[in-house]
């Protein structure tokens, strides 16, 4: 084909087709976080386990802002899907090899593969079979891959299982591949597909009905499982988050219409508290408002109003009161009594000056002072109590010394009165008069807080800054009264401290405020003034409660932000779009043709036994339902009617069908596809493994010896290459492989190999003349050459028409029975005669103590029955 032929094709190619995980995995992309991550354990594990479901949980809070959540999401990537070799290739196994930290598998086995056909690996229980199954569903993705459990006793414990595996591509082997228990597989080994009874269990569901679900259809089955069981665990959460709602919120202890309370009744879980919080802080005279208003919104109305205006009426009396006291310690009126008193004292002092002139020749100091005029004073007083003439004259008695008076002494008296009478004197007097009425009134009147110590304090209740105004103006006035008096009588100018000025604006503001709120108390008898002060009322005792609710709130908050995340979380676990994705993936898988092809499987597998076919029943959750109904009776409930073995039957149909839509003939294992089957099915499933052998390499592990048979004997009908293996279980551990089957199960051909080696080992302690050991070595090889006598004649002289463990007679191979002439049955009798002289069948007589054949002997008597048997085999082939 030309160049530009072959371009202009390409370009009117269909583009390739998506598979079902590679749809599934470009619908992931726009799902959240949790999702691929629950989709990415889902097709590299399986259905998730409870462990599994929990961490997905997880992820689904973390991503809705759960703190403290470690976990990150790993989502579903190209690397997670099975690889597709292409269309037409295949990849095959080669080899297992050296198993590390897998159960109590030993070391350095190597586990090979017929790559062209058919393997069997047989292992009774406890063999290790299921160690090697596990590595093969891990490595190749298998549905329910299960965990790995290491050996409990290894000092490597807790290690991930390591292994080797040799692998072809279209044939050609590739180099060794590494392969770890890890989260990221290798892509290559997904190409090979797996099937076991956990495998079945995903085409049968043990419940109400049938259901066929092809890989990549349960898958999203699976995540809506996943999304159901969160709901219900999200939706519980939600359940006792609710129940955790404070009761106050069902009996609110609030007002809704207080502005605290618009706040407390509309919570939600972005409400901030910074208004709440600046709410809950109230100054005293809030305080005291709130409590004046509950106690006057307890009263008479009218009652509370007057008491109010009494309150007014106070204050008015306070600034009368302070008025007068600013008025009396005013700068003035200290200074009037400053100016008395220095007026005294300068005309005392001018009097003095005078006396000290009309005294100087007095017979004693002092004459004319403050003391002498007091005591002239007296005299003269007394002088008028007894009618006498003051001052006496010459002749008469004196007052003060009662002796007659001379004239040189009625002269003095006579001087003395003078003085008295002198106009200085008479001014100083006076002035000292005035200044002692002043000063005497002064110091009788002093600032009195007790006066105005009732109003002061309720004011102070609700205006405690004007109190304390108050409080300092009167201090003040007291400290300049106290000042003014220690200053007064000095000769020096006052030193008073400065006035402070009477709060008579505050005072006359509480009045104003007071009056108004008495008349709102008297508008308060009616229903509207009464709800305005209610409402302040309100506002005041809600915002008193705040510090109380702020914590209340937050605690709201806080549930509210949980449950605000958990039904973002349930919003998530809607099944919507999965159903959607469900339908879509169904429409594009369950064409008419793949129905055809499983009931074409069915018929092989099951002839007319198990009459069923695939129809659509409905859905739910994550796609529709195609339900395995009975062709006769749609109703029945077919896990009822059919068997475990045609349910059998029914899940491997499914696998296969699934396998026939793949583009490339990758390797199928089965792990102990039919344990616990009748015959019947046994036979049924290995006609169809080893037809499938034809196709692609086939791996069967199996404890089940009839189905080994049925494979083996089918395999070789169809000229199939066939390769077995047995498990066992030794000193160093399970899982010991060995070519073949097991002594019991072995071909005649394989036991003269055995035998012939066992001769070999005995030949050794021969030589080493160990007696006991060679005798104990030679009676137990005749007990195997005697056993395999017995078997030749069911494989060989009877040519396979009659087989233990099988239950139909081929006929066809009758004709080889011909062969047998009266020599090979003398042959037989001899050779079977001396082994069975030889073991000990029978109980010896004491007196005898047979020698065992040297080896040479032992070694023409393995030569003798593989030459008897090669002969017949020979004559056979002839007659075929």
């Amino acid at each position: 084909m030309p160049e530009f032929t072959r371009s202009i094709f390409a370009m009117h190619q269909p583009a390739p087709r998506k598979t079902v995980l590679q749809t599934i995995l470009d619908w992931s992309q726009s799902r959240p976080a949790w999702q691929r991550d629950a989709l990415r354990r889902i097709v590299t594990s399986g259905t998730l386990d409870p462990t599994g479901v929990s961490e997905i949980l997880d992820l689904c809070r973390k991503e809705h802002g759960v703190p403290d959540i470690a976990l990150e999401a790993a989502p579903l990537e190209v690397g997670h899907l099975p690889a597709n070799p292409g269309n037409g290739s295949a990849i095959t196994l080669a080899s297992l090899s050296d198993i590390v930290g897998v159960n109590q598998l030993a070391a350095k086995q190597t586990l090979p593969f017929e790559q062209h056909g058919l393997t069997i690996i047989y292992g009774p229980n406890g063999a290790g079979k299921s160690g090697y199954g596990r590595v093969l569903k891990r490595a190749c993705r298998a549905r329910k891959a299960g965990e790995i459990m290491p050996d409990a006793f290894s000092l490597s414990f807790g290690a991930k299982a390591t292994a080797s595996f040799t692998i072809a591509r279209d044939g050609v082997l590739q180099p060794v591949l590494p392969w770890k228990d890890n989260a990221t597989p290798d892509e290559v080994l997904s190409a090979v597909s797996v099937f076991d009874r956990e495998c079945g269990a995903v085409h049968i569901q043990d419940k109400n009905e049938v259901a066929f679900r092809p890989f990549g259809l349960d898958i999203p089955d699976d995540l809506a499982a996943v999304c159901t069981q969160l709901k219900t665990l999200l939706q519980a959460e939600e359940s006792q988050l609710k129940a955790l709602r404070d009761p106050i919120f069902d009996v609110a202890t609030w007002q809704p219409a207080t502005a605290v309370g618009r706040i407390m009744s509309q919570l939600k879980h972005d409400t901030k508290l910074d208004r709440l919080t600046a709410m809950a802080t109230m100054t005293d005279a809030e305080l005291a408002r709130l409590q004046q208003l509950t106690e006057d919104l307890a009263k008479n109305p009218v009652e509370a109003a007057a008491e109010q205006r009494q309150f007014a009426d106070g204050i008015v009396k306070i600034v009368r009161y302070l008025k007068k006291v600013e008025e009396a310690y005013s700068d003035d009126a200290l200074q009037a009594l400053k100016d008395l008193a220095d007026d005294a004292r300068i005309k005392r002092a001018a009097a003095l000056l005078s006396a000290g002139t009309a005294f100087k020749d007095a017979t004693f100091p002092g004459v004319g002072a403050e003391v002498w005029r007091a005591l002239w004073e007296s005299a003269r007083h007394y002088s008028k109590h007894v009618v006498q003439q003051f001052p006496p004259r010459e002749g008469d008695h004196c007052v003060l010394c009662h002796q007659p008076m001379s004239a040189d002494a009625g002269a003095r008296m006579a001087s003395f009165e003078g003085f008295i009478r002198n106009h200085t004197e008479k001014q100083a007097t006076a002035a000292e008069k005035t200044y002692d009425a002043a000063l005497t009134d002064f110091r009788a009147r002093h600032p009195d807080i007790r006066l105005i110590g009732e109003i002061r304090r309720r004011i102070g209740i609700h205006h405690p800054t004007v109190a304390a105004d108050v409080l300092r103006f009167m201090a003040s006035a007291d400290l300049r009264r106290l000042k003014c008096l220690r200053d007064i009588d000095s000769t020096g100018a006052m030193k008073l401290s400065p006035q402070v000025a009477l709060p008579e604006a505050g005072l006359a503001a509480i009045e104003t405020e007071v009056r108004a709120y008495a008349s709102q108390l008297e508008t308060a008898a009616d229903v509207e003034g009464r709800k305005i002060l209610q409402a302040e009322h309100d506002e005041l005792k809600d915002r008193a409660a705040a510090p109380h609710l702020c914590e209340i709130a937050r605690k709201e908050i806080n549930r509210l932000v949980e449950l605000d995340r958990v039904a973002k979380c349930i919003t998530q676990t809607s099944t919507t779009p999965i159903t959607k994705l469900g339908n879509e993936l169904a429409d594009e898988i369950i064409t008419p043709r793949m129905r055809d092809r499983f009931q074409s499987e069915i018929v092989r597998l099951a002839a007319d036994k198990v009459r069923v076919e695939v129809v659509r029943s409905g859905g739910q959750y994550g796609s529709p339902n195609y339900q395995i109904r009975l062709f006769a009776n749609a109703k029945t409930k077919v896990h009822l009617v059919l068997s475990e073995g045609e349910q059998t039957c029914v899940a491997l149909a499914a696998f296969l069908t699934e396998l026939a839509t793949a583009t490339h003939k990758s390797a199928l294992i089965f792990d102990d596809p039919v344990t616990s089957l009748d015959h019947r099915w046994r036979r049924k499933v290995a006609q169809r493994l080893v037809e499938e052998a034809k196709e692609r390499q086939i791996i069967v592990f199996t404890h089940d010896l009839v189905f080994l048979n049925d494979l083996n004997d089918g395999a070789y009908r169809q000229g199939i290459p066939t390769k077995m293996s047995n498990l066992s279980r030794g000193p160093d551990g399970t899982g010991i492989v060995e070519d073949g089957l097991p002594w019991d199960h072995a071909g005649v051909k394989a036991r003269v190999d055995r035998l012939e080696k066992d001769q070999r080992a005995a030949k050794a302690l021969y030589n080493a003349n160990d007696e006991d050991g060679y005798r104990s070595a030679a009676v137990k090889l005749y007990g195997h050459l005697r056993a395999t006598w017995e078997r030749a004649l069911e494989e060989i002289v009877f040519a396979g028409v009659l087989l233990r463990h099988r239950d139909y007679i081929d006929t066809k191979n009758l004709k080889k029975v011909s062969v047998l002439v009266e020599a090979d049955a003398e042959v037989f009798r001899a050779g079977f005669k001396k082994c069975s002289d030889i073991i000990d069948a029978h109980d010896p007589s004491r007196v005898r103590n047979e020698v065992p054949p040297p080896p040479t002997e032992i070694a023409d008597d393995i030569k003798t029955l593989a030459d008897w048997a090669e002969s017949l085999r020979a004559r056979q082939r002839a007659i075929a």
